[in-house]
């Protein structure tokens, strides 16, 4: 096969349009839910990844800044938004949506998701 745009287009290999999901945290006695769209992992995701990898960024950070958008695929978060930097007044994301955020990015890109292994078989010998 020829590596060309249309060929990558016919295997999947663009992550297309957001993902919506509904999420939910608690802060203190509040719950609240939200709809987020998720981009699926692609170049984005990749590129925070690398730079996590050589100590350039906050990983958890990254990965959230890069999945996380709008309709139209526009990040909403910058990684200082994530971690506090951008406004120290505001500080950081809230850990419980933290956390709600990365399980919509897991669910949305099948991270972790088990495979099933080949089944061992029985050599017969005792």
């Amino acid at each position: 096969m020829k590596l060309t745009i249309e060929n990558l287009k016919t295997l999947g290999a663009f992550t297309g349009r957001p993902v919506e999901r509904e999420i939910e945290w608690q802060q203190g006695e509040n719950t609240f839910k939200a709809t987020v769209f998720i981009r699926p992992m692609g170049y984005q995701t990749a590129t925070s990844d690398i730079m996590a990898t050589v100590g350039k960024i906050d990983g958890i950070a990254g990965r959230i800044a890069a999945s996380v958008c709008d309709e139209e695929g526009k990040p909403v978060f910058t990684i200082g938004d994530i971690t506090g930097e951008a406004d120290p007044d505001r500080g950081p994301l809230d850990g419980a949506l933290t956390v709600a955020l990365l399980l919509a990015i897991q669910d949305v890109n099948d991270l972790g998701k088990a495979t099933s292994s080949p089944k061992k078989t029985n050599s017969g010998v005792s």
